[in-house]
């Protein structure tokens, strides 16, 4: 190819864009930026792409450098398009050079050139650019042009990510036969090639599955006649047994893999049949990849390619492929439909999964090196294959029940035995199998426990003493896990041997062992610890504490927030005893606290150590006495500060003041109030005004009216509390800083009733306006609690406060009313916490009691108008925005109020629920959930029990409520209420109140609405 002047140019300037001297460097990349917007740079760095003389490094960079000038100058009106645009002209030369260039015989080029017809693609196909699919078809079937084959499937393979539900159903019947040609064609094309191929069959059927939903006949129409053919193709893959140190024969099994599992999802109607024909050819993988995966990965005697990729970045592991291979099991066992495929081989899969959860070589190199590695990949939310494994266990027990717990007792003895014979015979490898075993039995500890096995006890105890008394040194990974399986089945095991394991923990911890086994010994003591006898933890108390400080200063990360933990266990044990080491313990963990303070996991788990001293007897006043001289000259000089120690002393201070006696509030106020409201008068930093309003919200919660009188001035102090009230509403100020703002208006008003009074109307007005600027919607959820504490706070006269609401004006509404309403029946479905469901829903049902006339004025957005089906993508977001019916406002609160009724009684249900899969629901069944309140136990002739009702209030009222306020909204009186039985008493008034208008108003309510309504009046 000639390489003209300009063309030159463009190499020379590419050529200094990789020079090591950096103002070389900079030079050439400004003259780039410059030429990009020129006429012809586009088609420029194309050439320069496609031409094979130059040098790989050059072209890959020129193919580079062309997707980022294509996503900035292909298509106007695009987020990160920049002038000038493309002409039509250069834009039809570029997308000819790049077709021409797709046989290159280097793959990076390739994949960059691919890389950038796909980014071409997003805007002009298929409209401006018809001749693509064509081209790259006819590109495949030519088996004389390999290159060709490959740079067509690598381009299509990117394409297909981009796939809609308009595209897929047209494609697949013209794109399906020639990629079976590709993949049935092992004679002609390499493993990549062809895994390539099932790459693109995997996202076109992940897109039909995904249409399914709402498609179901066109895409069962589309799949039947595909299923049989790739069936047999994928039998004849997975049939051989899986090679050893060939990443390509692994990718090209995991793609088959990764399209059954897409089939059993979604068609598992259709695929029922041919699935037994598979599953011989599954296992031949199975039994085969078993003994690769050991060689490999276990043994570490042979290569797994692991951390490696493929020239498309694809990763070419041996785990991977692994990990796919438990997920499609997984899939088939968690089927009801399809797990009787599997069931006769239950208890072989266990036994064979359980040699997968074998401690790898490269594993026992790197938790060795590194025990935050250990800690890591012990969480079950890593990426692992014995993670995968074990999630495999849980689906058989989920499924299988009784006979896959059996199953996995019966592997675990089995291969117990088994490393017993090895260890017999001299093997140095026979700890691997057994701590495999007992990983597999610890994991599922729970389900075993519950099932109540005879001799499950015994069994346990076995194995755990059976190596008690092995070296720490020699097997640090068994004993390890040891400890681990003594906390999963403490609940089991004899007495005395969990003291035996607690002394012998607390031992290792003081003692110079592995990482591993210190680690082991953290996990064991907490779980023991909360629930060891006293008289056993006291004679070991003071050396654990001794031997966790010291720990403090070896750990870090991961391990760190590990040995935090224990020491909150420890300090929670020990409670008498924890007042005599408070002054020795609570420095050291300030020091660590002080190291770690802009960590924000590790800087809360020291929180909650420092919580744990502060509740134990005698520990309050001398912890305080110790913080406090340190965080008040901290909060008074917060620009003189590192990072993070302001908003870490907030923390720490809120944790202080937290349900504290009088005294110490005082103590803190004298320290730190006046501090507290400078930081949010003046703070820039949104993790300060954050933490300094939660310490604020802390100080009026624990000080009440009292903390008035503190400053000698209860007029300047409540004035300090508006002003800071002002800034955090202050709508030009980021909704991240005044995060918290409801949460400190709303202990305002609860413990400063009276003196709030004056100011209500000013307050609805920078609520609203403040929420008129939120663009967070769960900040004006949080401020939407305000409104709703004030309905009750107005009641019995709630009309007045409506009243108030339409005096004050709101910017594109008719009042604040208006436009309160319509936030706040758009929000209720969205808010979380049993305390905000409560308020909000009660007060809900107190405004529509009014019956006042302004409702009659306000229509706000009902229900979602569905749309004609299919996936949404990102075109179609843009041109078909959610569309929303209008409805009367006393309609919408109705559906609300009924929707938390339904809301409260699917949680009673929800205890009872199995899971089911859609596909095998009957139309008939909907008839059956006509009446979810009478299906909780009353019969149909008679009326539900009244305490049904209370039923669905014990099940709200004992959930989990996983906001941190909690502790600041216990002492308001609404937290009493009981909302199921509040809600059914206003149902009764309301209607029997005024008939017509409610009758009318259930007209607009859905099925399940009206039913749960109809119960609570029939009770």
């Amino acid at each position: 190819m000639v390489v003209d002047q300009d063309q030159q140019w463009l190499l020379s300037c590419l050529s200094a864009s990789l020079d090591p001297n950096q103002s070389v460097r900079s030079f050439a990349e400004t003259s780039l930026n410059q030429a990009s917007l020129q006429p012809g740079f586009g088609s420029a760095l194309c050439r320069v792409a496609a031409n094979k003389e130059l040098a790989l490094g050059l072209r890959q960079l020129a193919a580079v450098l062309l997707k980022q000038f294509i996503k900035k100058h292909w298509r106007e009106n695009e987020e990160a398009f920049e002038y000038p645009v493309v002409s039509s002209e250069e834009k039809a030369l570029i997308r000819g050079l790049l077709l021409s260039s797709l046989d290159d015989s280097h793959r990076k080029i390739c994949t960059a050139i691919s890389m950038d017809i796909s980014s071409i693609a997003t805007y002009d196909w298929p409209e401006e650019w018809p001749e693509l699919l064509p081209f790259l078809l006819k590109l495949i079937s030519n088996q004389n042009n390999i290159n060709g084959v490959h740079g067509a499937l690598r381009c299509l393979a990117l394409l297909s990510g981009d796939l809609d539900d308009k595209e897929v159903p047209t494609l697949v019947p013209v794109l399906f036969p020639c990629l079976h040609a590709v993949v049935s064609s092992p004679q002609s094309y390499d493993k990549y090639i062809r895994g390539k191929a099932l790459s693109i069959v995997y996202s076109c059927i992940s897109v039909l599955g995904a249409m399914s939903g709402v498609y179901k006949t066109e895409t069962t129409t589309l799949v039947t006649p595909l299923l049989k053919v790739w069936m047999n193709q994928f039998s004849l893959i997975l049939e051989h047994p899986v090679q050893r140190e060939d990443p390509d024969d692994w990718n090209l099994r995991m793609e088959v893999l990764k399209c059954l599992n897409q089939f059993v999802q979604n068609f598992s109607f259709l695929i029922e049949s041919e699935l037994m024909a598979i599953m011989r050819p599954l296992w031949h993988t199975f039994e085969s990849s078993l003994q690769v995966y050991l060689r490999s990965s276990v043994e570490g005697a042979e290569d797994s390619y692991d951390g490696r990729y493929d020239s498309d970045g694809e990763e070419k592991s041996l785990d991977t492929f692994i990990i796919q291979l438990f997920e499609f099991l997984s899939t088939i066992v968690s089927s009801r439909r399809l797990a009787k495929v599997i069931a006769s081989n239950v208890r072989e899969l266990v036994y064979q999964t359980v040699a997968f959860l074998q401690v790898t070589e490269q594993q026992v190199h790197t938790w060795s090196m590194d025990a935050n590695h250990f800690v890591a990949d012990e969480d079950e939310g890593s990426y692992s294959c014995r993670i995968s494994g074990i999630l495999l266990l849980e689906e058989v027990v989920n499924t299988f029940g009784g006979e896959g717990i059996i199953a996995i007792v019966d592997a675990a003895e089995k291969r117990f035995q088994e490393s017993q014979s090895e260890k017999a015979a001299g093997s140095p490898a026979w700890w691997r199998i057994r701590e495999a075993a007992l990983f597999a039995l610890a994991s599922l500890a729970d389900q075993l426990v519950d099932a109540e096995i005879s001799n499950l006890a015994k069994f346990v105890e076995q194995i755990i003493m059976e190596d008690s008394g092995i070296g720490y040194h020699e097997y640090p990974f068994l004993y390890a896990r040891i400890f681990s399986a003594v906390a999963k089945f403490s609940s089991v095991i004899n007495p005395g041997i969990l003291e035996h394991f607690l002394n012998a923990a607390v031992r290792a911890i003081n003692m110079d062992v592995p990482p591993p086994v210190k680690v082991g010994a953290c996990r064991a003591l907490l779980q023991l610890l909360p629930d060891m006898n006293r008289s056993v933890i006291l004679p070991q108390i003071m050396n654990l504490f001794s031997s966790l400080t010291d720990l403090l200063h070896q750990a870090s990360d991961e391990t760190l927030i590990l040995v935090l933990e224990t020491l909150q266990q420890a300090v929670k044990a020990g409670h008498d005893a924890s007042a005599s080491i408070e002054s020795i313990i609570s420095p050291v963990i300030l020091n660590v606290w002080v190291a770690h303070v802009s960590d924000p996991f590790i800087s809360i788990d020291i929180i909650d150590v420092l919580e744990a001293i502060k509740n134990s007897p005698g520990c309050l006043h001398p912890l305080t006495a110790r913080i406090l001289p340190f965080i008040g000259p901290t909060l008074n000089k917060p620009n003189q500060q590192p990072e993070g120690l302001v908003s870490g002393s907030l923390d720490l201070l809120t944790m202080l003041l937290k349900g504290a006696p009088s005294d110490i509030v005082k103590t803190s106020y004298e320290f730190c109030f006046d501090a507290v409201i400078r930081i949010i008068l003046h703070s820039e930093d949104h993790s300060e005004l954050q933490n300094a309003t939660e310490c604020l919200a802390a100080f009026i919660s624990s000080g009440r009216q009292e903390l008035l009188t503190w400053s000698g001035d209860p007029g300047f102090t409540m004035r300090s509390l508006l002003d800071a009230a002002s800034r955090l509403l202050n709508p030009d100020l980021e909704c991240s800083g005044s995060l918290f703002a409801g949460k400190y208006i709303l202990q305002l008003i609860l413990h400063l009733p009276s003196e709030m009074a004056p100011h209500v109307q000013d307050l609805v007005a920078a609520l609203v306006r403040r929420m008129q600027s939120a663009d967070m919607s769960g900040f004006r959820s949080s401020l939407l609690l305000i409104f709703a504490r004030l309905v009750h706070m107005s009641f019995p006269n709630v009309d007045q406060f409506i009243n108030l609401l339409v005096s004050v004006p709101a910017n594109g509404h008719e009042n604040s009313f208006a436009y309160v309403m319509t936030e706040w029946t758009k929000q209720q479905g969205e808010i979380q916490g049993a305390y905000q469901i409560k308020v909000t829903s009660s007060a809900l049902a107190l405004l529509l009691s009014t019956r006042h006339s302004e409702f009659a004025k306000v229509n706000v957005p009902g229900g979602l108008i569905q749309s004609n089906g299919g996936i949404t993508t990102r075109s179609k977001a843009r041109s078909a925005p959610e569309q929303w019916t209008i409805i009367p406002l006393p309609m919408k609160i109705l559906a609300l109020l009924a929707d938390t009724l339904v809301e409260i009684q699917e949680q009673v249900l929800g205890c009872e629920d199995e899971d089911s899969e859609w596909e095998e629901a009957h139309e008939g069944d909907v008839e059956a959930e006509k009446d979810l309140l009478l299906s909780t136990g009353a019969s149909q002739s008679s009326k539900p029990a009244y305490d049904q009702l209370a039923a669905m209030a014990r099940t709200f009222e004992n959930q989990d409520d996983e906001d941190g306020d909690d502790d600041l909204n216990v002492t308001d009186p609404l937290n009493e209420i009981n909302l199921a039985s509040y809600l059914a008493d206003f149902l009764l008034k309301f209607s029997s109140g005024d008939r017509p208008l409610f009758d009318n108003l259930c007209q607009g309510l859905t099925h399940a609405q009206r039913n749960v309504i109809q119960t609570v009046l029939n009770r």
